[in-house]
């Protein structure tokens, strides 16, 4: 009895993608505005899921099936035309001036109980998934990685550094395991190597648990962040509940639900825009997330010029703040001066892009045409300084989904797949309605340290 009551199978990606395109296209399409842009929001975001299985099933057959390496590339330029698409659609937001109240096909209610079903089934899969052989190795101590390295380049063979394969950014977010919550029908069996790796040590047990409270964590946050953000600054409740319920069942975050690096950037991106009326707090969430993974540097541009008029000195108070804590941090966990010069370097990206040992689509196509790609980056983050020449808080969403979208465009390891640095944002432009009114000026105060300055003037008056 308790093995047919109580035996759980994990839904299959492929059929997970089916049953949640299906199940979203229910909830959320306007049957009676077939050409709305809801629609073809929707479209767009049913169009990443292909790629992500052909990806997935190419990580996980790789070596064993001849033809991964063509589905992989196939996979890629699936998500990088999919994705071009949804940074044109970010690009142009900025002009929908009318957002007509669209309501999701089901109430609140069932929306609520329908995420909150999805989200302890995901959180299960965390549980009892488990790292893969290749993801437990960046879990082991510096000084096996480098010795293991050292021996190679002694025997002849070519050095590759592994500190540095991931792109910049902090050093003990890559070191954490990625946790297999979902797994293709007919992928490869790694064979004897997944024995070989069952590893026994405490610090690598440690780094698994770490692994998936982070994981856990910060999907929670990502879900709270969504709710907060639909019923303080949407004014809609129902808003919120729907682009949780949505991002919970997109086939994205059932795939890659226990990946750290995937999930604690976004549930920060998340709160920094919760925090927006404290520049101070959304300040130290860019800050904590720039340091983490790098990438959302090139959001303090965008950020900055929104906190112009008012709140900026506060705004990059915050980021220089987590960044020396993180510096610190950094400080107290290397064991020599090299690793921690080392590592600084990696986290701020004090170094020229990556053109050899690259993956994802970098592998098939020629390295140079990465410069082009990464000099419109740049230019685009730091375009926003100057358009939209008023931003309000839909714009700094909207605008930072698109930077970190664009992002996966240049990324030297697998860009296309961290679609979690730009979902959240990205779900929240879908549902935002009219935010012209959210200005900086408007919604934030002058600051305590300001406000005591005026009261010390006035009563210097009054005397």
């Amino acid at each position: 009895m308790p093995d047919i009551l109580f035996h759980y199978e994990r839904v299959n990606p492929t059929s997970w993608a089916y049953l949640s395109s299906l199940l979203m296209l229910a909830l959320y399409f306007k049957f009676n505005r077939i050409w709305s842009v809801r629609n073809i929001d929707l479209f767009l975001l049913i169009m990443l899921a292909p790629g992500l299985l052909l990806v997935q099933w190419a990580a996980e057959n790789k070596g064993i099936k001849t033809n991964a390496a063509e589905i992989e590339y196939l996979g890629f330029l699936w998500l990088f035309v999919a994705e071009g698409l949804l940074l044109a659609r970010l690009l142009i937001d900025t002009a929908m001036v009318r957002r007509p109240l669209l309501e999701p096909n089901l109430n609140a209610a069932g929306l609520l109980f329908m995420g909150g079903s999805l989200l302890f089934f995901l959180m299960a899969n965390v549980v009892t998934g488990k790292p893969s052989p290749g993801d437990l190795a960046p879990a082991r101590q510096p000084e096996a990685v480098r010795a293991e390295q050292d021996e190679q380049s002694s025997d002849g063979s070519e050095r590759f550094d592994s500190f540095a394969t991931n792109g910049p950014g902090f050093f003990l977010i890559y070191r954490q395991p990625r946790i297999l919550t979902q797994q293709l029908i007919g992928a490869g069996d790694p064979g004897g190597q997944e024995t070989e790796q069952q590893l026994v040590e405490e610090e690598l047990k440690i780094r698994e648990a770490t692994a998936r409270v982070v994981a856990i964590l910060s999907h929670i946050f990502i879900v709270i962040g969504l709710l907060t953000i639909g019923h303080v600054h949407y004014e809609n409740i129902t808003a919120g509940i729907a682009a949780t319920t949505m991002y919970l069942m997109l086939p994205y975050t059932a795939l890659w639900t226990g990946d750290v690096v995937h999930a604690l950037p976004a549930s920060l991106l998340v709160w920094a825009v919760v925090f927006y009326r404290s520049p101070l707090l959304s300040g130290m969430m860019i800050g904590l997330a720039s340091g983490t993974i790098y990438y959302p540097a090139f959001l303090l541009p965008l950020w900055c010029s929104f906190y112009w008029m008012r709140g900026l000195k506060r705004f990059i108070t915050g980021v220089l703040l987590m960044i020396a804590v993180l510096v610190v941090t950094m400080a107290f966990t290397t064991t020599s001066t090299d690793e921690f010069v080392q590592q600084l370097v990696q986290m701020f990206g004090l170094r020229t892009p990556r053109m050899t040992n690259l993956y994802g689509i970098w592998q098939t196509w020629n390295y140079v045409f990465r410069y082009p790609i990464l000099a419109a980056f740049v230019a685009l983050s730091f375009s926003f300084t100057m358009w939209p020449t008023q931003k309000n808080l839909g714009s700094l969403i909207a605008c930072s989904a698109a930077i970190m979208l664009a992002v996966q465009f240049w990324h030297a390891y697998d860009g296309g797949i961290f679609i979690a640095w730009f979902l959240p944002l990205l779900i929240l432009t879908i549902f935002r309605p009219n935010l012209e009114d959210r200005l900086a000026l408007n919604k934030l105060g002058r600051g305590w340290w300001l406000e005591r300055q005026l009261a010390k003037k006035a009563a210097h008056a009054t005397e």
